[in-house]
């Protein structure tokens, strides 16, 4: 009977954490449970009452609110303010700002699948669809890498006024003030065709679009600031930077030394005129060398009061025209071997007035809080979608290379290692081209991701890298010798650029995804945090209290959730429907619920120090931007229509995800401070050990197949990016030799027969072509389709060579 009853107590107990019960539901499971055990032991009468004094007592300080917020939350509110980090105020701003979206709910243990497939498939509208087919479709004709890269280091005027006058600097600019109005998507589709062609071309359009004049204009402008600037930008009259970074404050732009004195000056003739005496230093500007307007970021300092009664008034945005008198634009950086325009700007006691300020005076001290809220263009969309226009780049080219060149008798891509390659570049596209339209999708509900716009500006541009490295390898000496038929070799130089900008990905990865995470997206955490900063005890109190016991039940139903998922893989959790994708929900779940419980105790074992332990920090990062990447994968191949031919790709990039899953989480415990901690959660997450495996050799033949073969899977997968039907175009001529190459392997093997029985015997091809064509071998149709394809495959082979002057013309 103990045994029984011991059981159902068990029972009882994982049935409500399980089910995160409120606490009501767990007072009142106690008071029930209690008794009865109580009874049933049967414990002496002055036991019994003696239980019944304590439960009273216990069910009375947790149940009765006051009282628990006198005795419990209270107490626990002073400890947690003890152990709480010291932030900055710019860390502060860092962390308030943006949104909560699908982090949310990855961070929440259980996230809504239903939910996520129940958004409508991203579509471009019937405007941005005909300025995508229309438009960029010219540009990316008119853009000549190599003349841009090599020749010009820099776009050629006629380009520079096509983007102008297209529109393509207003793309984010509403109508009402002349600018196309374009969504996130479009802004995202736009970059990725560009990019797909030229970097130049892609970091010139991007700029404009993305954390800039125009975006801080429309989010906090005066009136007078939108009307006088923002259709000028549309139209290409202006050409917008903004200057943040410097040497001195590069990945920690907070410490930036620039800064300005509120005074009175002449300005423009006019004596006695509020405004701000401003110097600065900043480097690595893109656009400054050619910019008509300048964003600036400074500390304004207020001495004399003028217009506040602080003296200090923190980091301030300016909008100043480069033409007023002491500003330094003009010479340029040489960013590897990229062309866009890249500079240096400085000023010394630059004077400007007052309504020079973005937003005005209201807005002075706001620059760090505006620049983290508009954050979500740069990291959100234009890095994403410029890293996932090389990828697609990547990979169409190189499946069709692979398919082409030929060693030893056969296409190199038949060959297991050039295989792996392939099947890397493959699923890296698959996913990374899912993120891209997903995070975009959020900038348009009206999400602004600061967590998720991390994870897709640090994923798609190392993934990037990867994929890059990997079109390199199987394209050889084709990729390494750099001229006009080179399509690899200036996106693999410039790829550490993307690296770099919008928060080193190092730091990124390491102290931005899940350290801003856990405090954003943690369903309690943010309240907990307020609530202890709160000056108000009353208000303090009552709302750490909520915040603290839903924490409790959300910690206890995952502790409990874990190992049960753990066992039995996940089998069981409602998934939506779909039997190839099914269990790849259900893991996810599972790897949710464990990263909740995870973030948790590393919190609670770590407390302030987890700001410091950044390689824990880092892989529960990791954690978190797979369990997303893999939720884009899986819309991605929904919003498709789950198509059968892109499976290949939807394993492997899944399958890929899962194993680091586990690969990170392994790195966690295997470092974790607290070697018992580390031990008990290892036995919670995995009690049956590490179960996922890498894609299998089988599923990369599959994906390494698919880019070698024309197909929709093929044309799904490289879909936006720009295609050339020019054969004198290097990438136009490498698609139409793998059509013409599958065309005339039959021709080929007819040619091989007839060498072989010795109706034909000329050793080089295009002779026996032509001797098979007199032989009566092949028809004389057939010789000029052998003819053609002789003449692309060895378009697509052949690298470029140069005259020694030509090089040294091209150093100068």
């Amino acid at each position: 009977m103990a045994i029984l009853m011991t059981l159902m107590v068990l029972a009882v107990i994982l049935l409500l954490a399980f089910f995160r019960a409120s606490i009501w539901s767990w007072l009142l499971a106690i008071t029930i449970t209690v008794p009865v055990v109580a009874i049933e032991s049967r414990i002496s009468a002055a036991s019994l009452q003696a239980i019944y004094l304590c439960l009273g007592i216990f069910v009375a300080v947790l149940g009765i609110p006051f009282l628990r917020r006198l005795l419990v939350s209270s107490f626990v509110l002073k400890l947690f303010r003890r152990i709480l980090p010291q932030v900055s105020q710019t860390e502060q701003e860092a962390l308030d700002a943006g949104t909560v979206w699908w982090d949310g709910d990855l961070f929440g243990g259980d996230p809504d699948w239903h939910k996520l497939l129940g958004y409508p498939k991203p579509q471009l509208t019937e405007q941005e669809q005909s300025f995508f087919d229309n438009e960029v479709e010219q540009l990316c004709a008119m853009l000549d890498d190599w003349d841009i890269t090599h020749t010009r280091q820099d776009l050629p005027p006629q380009v520079w006024q096509f983007i102008k006058d297209k529109g393509f600097f207003g793309m984010i600019v509403p109508h009402e003030y002349g600018g196309l109005g374009f969504s996130a998507l479009a802004h995202s589709a736009v970059i990725t065709k560009i990019a797909s062609r030229s970097a130049t071309g892609a970091v010139t359009v991007m700029v404009p679009n993305s954390l800039g004049p125009a975006e801080l204009l429309l989010h906090y402008g005066t009136q007078q600031q939108k009307d006088k600037y923002l259709r000028r930008l549309a139209q290409g009259l202006e050409v917008p930077c903004f200057a943040l970074t410097g040497p001195s404050a590069g990945s920690d732009a907070g410490a930036i030394p620039d800064s300005g004195v509120v005074c009175r000056g002449e300005f423009n003739g006019q004596p006695n005129v509020l405004g701000v005496r401003i110097s600065w230093e900043k480097r690595y500007i893109t656009l400054a060398p050619v910019a008509t307007l300048l964003g600036l970021a400074f500390k304004l300092y207020d001495p004399e009061h003028l217009v506040g009664d602080e003296t200090e008034r923190g980091i301030t945005l300016a909008l100043i025209p480069t033409n007023t008198p002491g500003v330094n634009v003009g010479r340029r950086h040489f960013p590897l071997n990229s062309a866009f325009q890249n500079g240096p700007t400085s000023g010394s006691d630059v004077f400007v007035p007052l309504d020079y300020i973005i937003g005005g005076v209201d807005y002075i001290g706001q620059g760090w809080r505006m620049l983290m809220e508009c954050l979500a263009a740069g990291r959100s969309i234009s890095l994403p979608a410029s890293a996932t226009g090389g990828i697609k780049l990547a990979a169409r080219s190189s499946g069709a290379y692979c398919r082409v060149r030929k060693q030893f008798k056969l296409p190199i891509g038949k060959f297991e290692g050039v295989e792996e390659a392939l099947a890397r570049i493959g699923g890296n596209a698959y996913m990374m081209d899912a993120a891209r339209v997903l995070t975009a999708m959020a900038v348009d509900m009206g999400e602004k991701p600061s967590v998720i716009s991390a994870i897709v500006k640090y994923h798609c541009t190392e993934r990037g890298r990867i994929a890059i490295n990997d079109a390199m390898d199987v394209h050889g000496g084709k990729g390494i010798c750099m001229g006009p038929d080179n399509y690899l070799g200036r996106a693999y130089q410039q790829t550490p650029i993307g690296i770099t900008v919008e928060g080193a990905n190092i730091l990124t990865r390491s102290m931005i995804i899940f350290g801003q995470g856990v405090v954003r997206s943690h369903p309690y955490v943010l309240r907990e945090i307020r609530a202890a900063r709160n000056p108000d005890r009353k208000l303090a109190v009552r709302d750490f209290d909520s915040a603290l016991f839903g924490h409790l039940t959300f910690t206890l139903s995952n502790a409990v959730r874990t190992p049960l998922f753990g066992i039995t893989g996940g089998r069981g959790i409602h998934a939506p429907p779909g039997e190839e994708t099914r269990r790849y929900y259900q893991r996810l779940t599972r790897y949710s619920a464990a990263f909740a419980l995870a973030a948790d105790v590393a919190m609670l074992m770590l407390g302030g120090g987890l700001k410091r332990q950044e390689k824990i920090s880092a892989r529960l990062g990791d954690v978190l931007s797979q369990l997303y990447l893999c939720s884009a994968a899986l819309k991605r191949f929904e919003d498709d229509g789950r198509p059968p031919e892109d499976l290949p790709l939807l394993h492997w990039s899944v399958q890929d995800a899962l194993y680091r899953i586990e690969v990170a989480f392994d790195g966690v415990l295997q470092n974790f401070p607290s070697r018992f901690a580390g031990g008990l959660l290892r036995v919670l997450i995995f009690p049956l050990g590490c179960r996922n495996k890498p894609p299998s050799d089988r599923l990369g033949h599959q994906v390494s197949a698919l880019l070698m073969q024309p197909g929709k899977a093929r044309d799904r997968l490289t879909a936006g990016m720009y295609l050339p039907t020019d054969e004198n175009d290097a990438v136009g001529a490498l698609e139409s030799a793998l059509y013409s190459t599958l065309l005339c392997e039959p021709l080929q093997a007819k040619l091989a027969e007839a060498r072989k029985a010795g109706r034909v015997k000329a050793r080089e091809e295009l002779p026996r072509i032509v001797e098979a064509r007199d032989a009566g071998v092949i028809t004389a149709e057939e010789a000029l389709l052998l003819e053609r394809d002789y003449a692309l495959r060895r378009k697509v082979i052949m690298v470029n060579d140069f005259a020694p002057e030509e090089l040294a013309a091209g150093r100068r």
